[in-house]
């Protein structure tokens, strides 16, 4: 399927690894000049030379001047995908002010900044694309991981407020929500959780045992996830506005 995104400009922050690099290698298979982020040079230009990427961004965009830095260099996108984001995995009663601080900067204020600027300049040009990348522990929060999906479910308030704003134009603003996903972090921890078994034994094996509710009974992989967003800012998606959009292998348990 051409999905008509052939010569877009996409920013995916936060894109070296993970979730983030799978979408940007997927927005590049169908032909967009993708912009790939991270902090450190080395791996901002290894993405760029494996994934095909047209450009780099060297910046850290939980901050102001690294927000300040990537308009500067690219005023205007076609594609704005806010992946950023941490997750700090520690009791409730561990968390201090700070880390509250941290979570909420990377994963909702660098997303605010960005749409700031970006969101204004689709709605003056009438057509757009923005994608929050949250998780479906915005809406099935873990009690381990209280200010990550507290800033998850600020992302898909963040995103139905701004869908608000495009009303009549070609703009769409969505959340993608991921389920436990087969990022080099997750691979980790459950290598170190089952340390005898493969890769996929212990993925299958910590989705049986600590997400029993999903019905593909597996981690998820990355290019799914990757696939999906991928469409999700394609012309082809222009009715998808405003909604939360769950690519969780069925781990939530209702209907909407």
């Amino acid at each position: 399927m051409d999905l008509g995104l052939t010569d877009a400009t996409a920013l995916v922050t936060g894109s070296t690894g993970g979730i983030g690099r799978a979408i940007a290698e997927a927005l590049a298979r169908e032909g967009a000049n993708v912009i790939v982020n991270g902090r450190s040079e080395a791996r901002v230009t290894a993405a760029v030379q494996e994934i095909g990427a047209a450009h780099g961004l060297v910046a850290d965009l939980a901050t102001e001047e690294g927000t300040a830095v990537a308009i500067e260099r690219f005023p205007e996108l076609d594609v704005l995908v806010n992946n950023l984001g941490i997750f700090p995995d520690a009791p409730f009663f561990e968390e201090s002010d700070d880390t509250w601080r941290q979570v909420l900067e990377v994963n909702v204020l660098s997303g605010v900044r960005l749409a700031r600027h970006y969101l204004q300049k689709m709605l003056e040009r009438g057509s757009g694309r923005i994608i929050f990348i949250a998780s479906e522990a915005a809406i099935v929060p873990p009690p381990e991981m209280a200010s990550y999906s507290g800033s998850k479910a600020m992302q898909l308030s963040l995103s139905r407020s701004l869908a608000d704003l495009t009303r009549g134009t070609s703009v769409t603003v969505n959340t993608v929500m991921p389920g436990t996903t087969k990022t080099e972090g997750v691979v980790e921890l459950v290598q170190g959780l089952y340390p005898d078994l493969s890769v996929e034994e212990a993925g299958r094996r910590f989705v049986r045992e600590e997400r029993a509710t999903s019905l593909i009974q597996r981690l998820i992989e990355p290019e799914e996830i990757g696939n999906f967003v991928a469409f999700v800012a394609s012309p082809l998606a222009g009715a998808i506005n405003g909604t939360a959009l769950r690519a969780d292998g069925g781990i939530v348990h209702h209907m909407l």
